[in-house]
């Protein structure tokens, strides 16, 4: 990862985690409003050069059904606003291929060679491959192109997409962003 990539990262953390403080304090209070369970859930992901590390997200589930609140978190994406801690540990980039379980890419038939481009990358919050792909062959096609294309405008681009997704939702970003 370049310097500027880092600082990039760092900033972009620093940024979201101020900007959603009250979002983030609302919705802690609403999970242990909902059952009084942990805030927080950590699961083993894979990231650059298939090294694991422990994703953050707000808690979703209880004893394995989506809670109330749960189901507005996933709706929205908001479950995943935590993972900015893991872009300051270094775990993830803002931008990059999505983080997956080493069961998915084992699923997927990511571990291969043919696969090797995208783990050269850190994993991102946002990526090319989570905005447009809609098949894990197409969305790894897409997570190779972003490791070969990568440059801070392109992230930029991109994040701007990730907006447009999140208020539009991704059926519809999608066939305003890329006509299908």
């Amino acid at each position: 990862m370049t310097r500027g990539k880092r600082v990039f990262d760092v900033c972009g953390a620093v940024g979201g985690l101020l900007f959603f403080a009250p979002v983030l304090a609302a919705i802690a209070v609403a999970i242990l409003l909902d059952d009084g369970g942990p805030v927080l859930f950590r699961q083993p992901r894979l990231g650059r050069c298939r090294r694991r590390f422990d994703i953050v997200k707000f808690r979703s589930m209880r004893d394995g059904q989506v809670t109330r609140t749960g189901r507005v978190l996933r709706a929205t994406g908001l479950d995943e606003l935590p993972q900015f801690l893991n872009i300051l540990r270094g775990d993830l980039s803002v931008v990059g291929p999505r983080p997956v379980t080493e069961d998915d890419a084992r699923l997927f038939g990511w571990l291969g060679p043919s696969a090797a481009g995208r783990w050269r990358v850190s994993p991102g919050l946002t990526g090319l491959g989570q905005l447009a792909g809609r098949t894990p062959g197409e969305s790894l096609r897409l997570d190779r192109c972003y490791a070969r294309r990568r440059s801070l405008a392109f992230d930029c681009r991109l994040i701007a997409m990730s907006f447009v997704v999140n208020v539009l939702g991704k059926a519809r970003a999608r066939r305003l962003l890329f006509g299908r």
